[in-house]
């Protein structure tokens, strides 16, 4: 079983490069940096959009919803409901944790953030 391959086909330099990425795309490099012809246009007074943090036991981070600065909420507990339901029968639960309310505040404007309830 012979093969005959014979000669290859000649070769030669290719007949031009190919175009460049500009050419390509039709269009042509900057000749100074953009400024853009238009004016900014805004519609009405720009909304502030916050999120709702739910908080807990403990200093919770997050933005002051009434000053907008980065805080850590400042908690003080009292007690909830249940305690003084239970206050006839026995004092012991108006001193466990689990049993007192948590009140948040802004330590910078000490507004009033909310209450996490037991």
């Amino acid at each position: 079983m012979s093969k005959n391959f014979g000669s290859p086909p000649p070769y030669g330099p290719p007949q031009a490069a190919p175009p460049s990425y500009a050419q390509a795309i039709g269009g042509v490099p900057p000749s100074s940096p953009y400024v853009p012809n238009h004016a900014l246009v805004t519609k009405g007074p720009s909304e502030i959009v916050t999120t709702v943090v739910p908080v807990g036991p403990n200093p919770t981070h997050m933005i002051c919803p009434h000053c907008q600065a980065e805080i850590y909420t400042t908690t003080k507990t009292a007690p909830a409901n249940v305690c003084l339901a239970l206050l006839g029968c026995c004092l012991i639960p108006c001193c466990m944790d689990k049993c007192l309310n948590v009140s948040h505040s802004c330590p910078n404007c000490n507004n009033y953030i909310g209450t996490y309830k037991r």
